[in-house]
């Protein structure tokens, strides 16, 4: 059976059932008069009116007003990636290099064994989200579960701190206490991006489009789905300047040392842990829903005993066609269902994501590498990987209020699926430059293919020169990523978002996370190949494989602009998010009671 839902089959078994009377997950009711309310009053909808399906189509779409809170959850985010950025921006180098060498260092691991670790890192800080997210959604909800982790996050920052001291160094604390504060950030970690990225986003309440008057005369849609697009839109800029966080950290770890790079981010971080206390009267959020995951995962299992049929996990359903002897009790509604059908969409089209974390992780480890080979001029090693930040910076108001809207014009509109598509391309033409700058390196001297390790190379003061390219070359490597980024790391965001279920945001999320983790993986099985001479083959290897999964990707899933919009629809039956201080445990009990009944 097609699983995919259509504009009419949503209408038939969703929509349409509850327009009379609407059941909420906690069991309200909330009366609907009429699909477009607006069509009863004429063909040309007033102000604040729902607009027909023929205004859909020829009025533009324009974004809603955002709120303050959602704004201050920016806040939190820039200062949690400011410090996670900070910190693993000078990973790589001290990992890599000795300490007291040319190069600052304090582990010694080699090229190797630093890109091995920091992708251990990566993996784990995207594993913990799921935690993250079981914890939120069941138990804690969302500010809570955010609070609690950024104290573990802060244990995790001082025990770096601690032992990247001189004295801690030069005793042989330096790689145990790293690998603890890995473990640690990692916990925190996880609870927090599970949560802060639906958490902004459920800020804005609106889940109806209706039709505005411009002060130009212009009659325009104000649509949930375009203000979701710029929340993450915005969101994703305050990571990346959250991430300019390493030119100061590089800086600081070459001219002070590793203790003085990462006191700044631990600093920074009791700043963002501020914002988050001052601000929890604003906030919203949807409750805990007790057992939710279970739930969801007994209508997937509804469904297959059923040979596919999800329609069999709703309460009309199994009034009309169950048996007595199979008959189960329902403690969900019908658009529970289709929201479940919609998120293993999104669960769908994030499979091919970890091909693509693997390319966005070349630039935290081998392209810093990859640096070190080249003349640097003065310029930190990994100072260069700000490029990245600083292109998402400049052109995500270029995306947004240009790229997106004069495409639109053009009929030419940018659905979720389309975005994704071309970051992979970018991905892929960002791998491919890399193996073009990775040739270069090899065919200049003095040690071509085994850069850094001739004689030729030998310095007066034994240390070793680098090849006769200049490090500014690989800048387009990183603008390229940074673009790939906008594309398809920020639509993954607003997709896992849009197609999870009200109740199951961060756990949608936090699958959309694991990906990265999955990536991390790839990555750390590719580590043996960061080395001469077989990195261009790597990079070349990588942007085939980039630029094969984005076709594939698009073959099988482009069908699914068709259906955005209906699927977004379901966002109107759902329960609104409350203030943080009236998401009590009250609405946890109520649905503990609830799914008790459940008998299979």
């Amino acid at each position: 059976m097609d699983h995919e839902s259509t504009a009419a089959e949503f209408h038939a078994t969703a929509v349409e059932p509850r327009l009379h009377d609407h059941k909420d997950m906690a069991g309200g009711i909330e009366p609907v008069t009429s699909a477009h309310p607006s069509e009863a009053v004429g063909s040309v909808t007033p102000d604040g009116g729902e607009p027909t399906d023929e205004e859909k189509q020829k009025l533009r779409k324009v974004s809603d007003k955002l709120p303050w809170s959602a704004f201050l959850v920016c806040v939190i985010e820039l200062c949690e990636r400011f410090t996670y950025y900070g910190l693993s921006g000078p990973f790589q180098n001290y990992i890599e290099n000795s300490y007291g060498g040319s190069l600052p260092g304090a582990i010694g691991m080699g090229q190797t064994g630093a890109t091995g670790l920091t992708d251990f890192f990566q993996f784990w800080c995207y594993v913990t989200p799921v935690l993250g997210a079981v914890i939120s959604d069941q138990y804690l909800g969302k500010y809570w579960t955010i609070f609690y982790s950024a104290l573990i996050y802060m244990v995790g920052n001082l025990i770096l701190f601690l032992t990247s001291l001189p004295v801690a160094i030069e005793n042989g604390a330096a790689l145990g206490g790293l690998i603890a504060a890995m473990i640690v950030i990692g916990l925190g970690t996880g609870g927090i991006k599970s949560n802060v990225s639906p958490l902004i986003a459920e800020q804005y309440e609106n889940t109806t489009p209706f039709i505005k008057t411009l002060k130009s005369g212009e009659r325009v849609i104000v649509d949930p789905s375009t203000t979701i697009t710029r929340i993450y839109m915005i969101f994703y800029m305050m990571i990346n300047i959250g991430s300019l966080s390493s030119i100061a950290t590089t800086e600081l770890e070459a001219h002070v040392g590793f203790w003085a790079a990462y006191l700044l981010p631990f600093l920074m971080f009791i700043i963002g842990f501020a914002v988050l206390v001052a601000g929890k009267s604003k906030y919203k959020m949807r409750p805990p829903q007790g057992s939710i995951i279970p739930k969801a995962f007994k209508v997937m299992w509804i469904a297959i005993t059923n040979k596919g049929n999800f329609n069999a996990a709703k309460p009309e359903y199994q009034e009309e066609f169950s048996s007595s002897g199979r008959k189960r009790n329902i403690t969900w509604d019908s658009i529970f269902v289709e929201e479940v059908k919609r998120a293993l969409v999104a669960c769908k089209v994030f499979i091919f994501f970890p091909v693509y974390w693997v390319v966005y992780s070349q630039m935290l480890n081998n392209f810093i590498s990859q640096a070190g080979q080249m003349q640097l001029h003065g310029i930190p090693n990994d100072l260069m990987q700000n490029w990245d930040p600083i292109t998402i910076i400049i052109f995500i108001p270029v995306c947004d209020y240009f790229l997106y809207p004069g495409l639109a014009k053009l009929g030419f509109k940018m659905y979720p699926i389309t975005r994704i598509f071309w970051g992979f391309m970018l991905g892929a033409g960002a791998m491919a430059y890399a193996a073009g700058v990775q040739k270069l390196i090899y065919k200049s001297g003095p040690c071509y293919e085994q850069v850094a390790a001739c004689p030729a190379a030998l310095l007066p003061d034994g240390s070793y020169s680098p090849n006769n390219v200049h490090v500014a070359i690989q800048a387009p490597a990183y603008l390229l990523i940074g673009l790939s980024e906008i594309f398809a790391s920020i639509t993954g965001l607003e997709y896992a978002f849009t197609k999870a279920p009200a109740s199951m945001k961060s756990f949608i999320m936090s699958l959309f996370l694991l990906t990265t983790a999955f990536g991390s993986a790839l990555s750390i099985a590719l580590s043996p190949t960061a080395v001469d001479p077989k990195l261009l083959w790597m990079y070349t290897g990588l942007a085939v494989a980039c630029f094969v999964a984005g076709i594939i990707f698009w073959l099988l899933y482009s069908r699914y602009n068709k259906t955005e919009e209906s699927m977004n629809e379901l966002e109107k039956y759902t329960e609104k998010p409350k203030p943080v201080g009236e998401a009590t445990a009250h609405d946890l009990e109520k649905s503990k009671s609830a799914n008790s009944s459940y008998r299979a």
